[in-house]
Formats: structure tokens, sequence, C-alpha cells
């Protein structure tokens, strides 16, 4: 004789699971319709991508892919890299990086990595020349959408001013959002910031001996 499921009042097993889901997800539902009904407030945001791991520069240009698809004005900046081209920066040259499109300044300071060049006050001048561009995309009105690409680090190397760069980041036009990628930062910047996500490196291909692959880490 083949095994019955379990019945009372309320009904067979699959049932009561059925109506405890349907609590659990309309009670869910009510919480998130409160918490966004709650957001009423309409400006741009700052966010800071940090932490030891890998995929902060790859979360910032997919949000400049996402602005850029609705019709904003982007601008990046990438501090420290440059040597070698990126895939996205091959995508932007192509796609958004012609005469005819307005929508899009691409900045690279252009020296590789500090521990390549290993000359300070070189990378210290390149630093405050890139820091000029980024100051002039922060004050202009008509750009929805920066991005300043490893900045963290010229703070933690002390090759700007940090005073000057929190109040530029902080005095931008109100409707301007704002990404910064990079290790560390320091809790004064982060106290600036909305959203603070750090990403968090658990396991690295790179530690066990695999090369870099293009067009997943470069």
């Amino acid at each position: 004789m083949s095994e019955q499921p379990e019945l009372n009042a309320s009904g067979t097993g699959d049932e009561r699971r059925d109506s405890k889901h349907k609590k659990a997800m309309k009670k869910q539902k009510a919480n998130i319709d409160a918490t966004v009904a709650a957001a009423d407030i309409e400006r741009g945001v700052a966010v800071l991508l940090t932490g030891n791991g890998k995929g902060k520069s790859s979360s910032a240009f997919g949000m400049v892919m996402r602005a850029l698809g609705y019709g904003y004005k982007v601008g990046v900046v990438q501090f420290i890299k440059g040597e070698i081209l990126s895939g996205e920066e091959i995508y932007l040259r192509e796609h958004y990086l012609q005469e005819q499109n307005p929508n899009m300044v691409f900045y690279q300071m252009g020296t590789g990595f500090t521990w390549d060049t290993q000359d300070r006050s070189a990378d210290i001048a390149a630093a405050q020349k890139t820091w000029e561009v980024s100051k002039a995309l922060l004050a202009d009105e008509s750009v929805y959408l920066v991005v300043l690409d490893e900045l963290t680090y010229m703070l933690a190397y002390d090759y700007l001013d940090e005073a000057e760069v929190l109040e530029a980041l902080s005095n931008r036009p109100e409707h301007q959002s704002l990404v910064v990628t990079g290790r560390g930062g320091g809790a004064k910047l982060q106290a600036i910031m909305d959203t603070v996500s750090e990403v968090k490196d658990i396991k690295h291909a790179f530690n066990d001996g695999i090369k870099a692959r293009k067009g997943v880490d470069y």
C-alpha cells in the first residue's frame, strides 16, 4: 500500500509549505515596498568600490555601460593603469570615443603601476595632471556619471592632497553620480560616500600560477 501525504485540517504537506512560502513572500514584499517608498531623495550617489578582491574596476565599467545605454554623458579617469590596453578601453574606443559621440570622456594617467615606474616625482606629476582632468569632470553639470578608477592609491601614496580631493568629490553637481575604485582610501573618503562596497579576495587563480586571461582579467 503506497504512502499517502499527511492530511490535516490545513491540507497536505505541500499545501502547508506553499501557504507558508506565500505568507513569507508577502511579508518580504511589504518590507521591500516600504523601503522603496521611503527612498524619495532624488540626487546623484557616490559609490566606493574597495577591498582586496578582483572586480572593482569591472563593476565600475558595468555602471559606465549602464549610463551610456540610457544616453547619459560619462567621464572615466584611470589612475595607475594605461600601459596595456584593457578590453573595456578597446570597446569604448571603438564604440563611444568617436568625435561624433559627445557622451564619453576617457582619460588615463598612462604611466602604469607605481612599482613599475619607481619614480615618485614623475608619478606625482602625472597624478596631479590626471587630477586636473578629474576636477573638470567633477565640476561639469553635463556629466551624469564620473568614474575615478584607482583613485584610492593616489591618496594612499600621498600623490594628491586628500582635503582637496574630498572637497571636489563632495561639491560635485547634485545630480552627478560618482564611482571611486581601489583598495583602501581611508576613513575620510568612506565617510563622504553614499555606498561603500568591499570586494573580498577569497580565492584567486593568479595565486595558483594561472596567467591573467584576456577578456576576463583585462
